[in-house]
């Protein structure tokens, strides 16, 4: 598995009910800063989005916003994206996607709705059918993501989820176990090569 140098995050644009959300975004923001890696992410500044990339601006890491043209205003101003040491404006979704894709070593969802969900099922997606062998993390603050772990247990227990030894995620509760848990997924162990955290899903 190739070195991890970047990581891309997805989460809501919105803040969400609970704070541990807006925490836990700043906190992984903090902890990818922290490790020298740099933040791919959607380019907003509002809600999670905007806690995690503040998050890793405030510890002096680096950002990479990926934002098509007809979101700018809906989730930041052009003013807001100055503070991102790179900005890359797409035409439309699918290209962000690619180039975020493209750009990221490893990926992490956070609390988010539709948007998050359809970004994080698609990685997957391009996982099952081996077109990417790099670290997937769904983190699941406060419980949020139980509800799709149980779908998806469903999903593979009616057959539907194949060569599922490559779909399954890091299902993680601790946003400070992120991180290390990422650069183990992406080192050779003396087992199968997987952190046991991933035996959750």
């Amino acid at each position: 598995m190739s070195t991890i140098r970047s990581v891309c995050v997805y989460c809501g644009s919105t803040a969400g009910r609970e704070p541990l959300y807006m925490e836990s975004g700043r906190a992984l923001g903090r902890a990818i800063a922290e490790a020298g890696l740099r933040l791919i992410y959607g380019g907003g500044t509002r809600g999670i989005m905007g806690a995690v990339s503040d998050g890793v601006v405030a510890a002096g890491g680096k950002v990479t916003g990926i934002i098509p043209r007809f979101l700018i205003d809906m989730e930041a101003t052009e003013r807001e994206l100055k503070r991102l040491d790179e900005l890359i404006v797409t035409e439309d979704m699918h290209e962000r996607k690619l180039k975020m894709f493209q750009r990221s070593d490893a990926f992490v969802a956070l609390p988010g709705g539709i948007g998050t969900l359809e970004e994080l099922v698609e990685i997957m997606t391009w996982s099952q059918l081996g077109r990417h062998e790099k670290p997937v993390v769904i983190a699941n603050v406060g419980g949020f993501w139980e509800p799709l772990s149980a779908l998806f247990d469903h999903m593979s227990a009616e057959g539907f989820i194949h060569r599922a030894e490559q779909v399954r995620p890091l299902v993680i509760d601790r946003v400070e176990d992120i991180v290390p848990s990422i650069f183990d997924a992406a080192s050779p162990s003396d087992d199968d090569g997987r952190p046991e955290i991933i035996e959750r899903l």
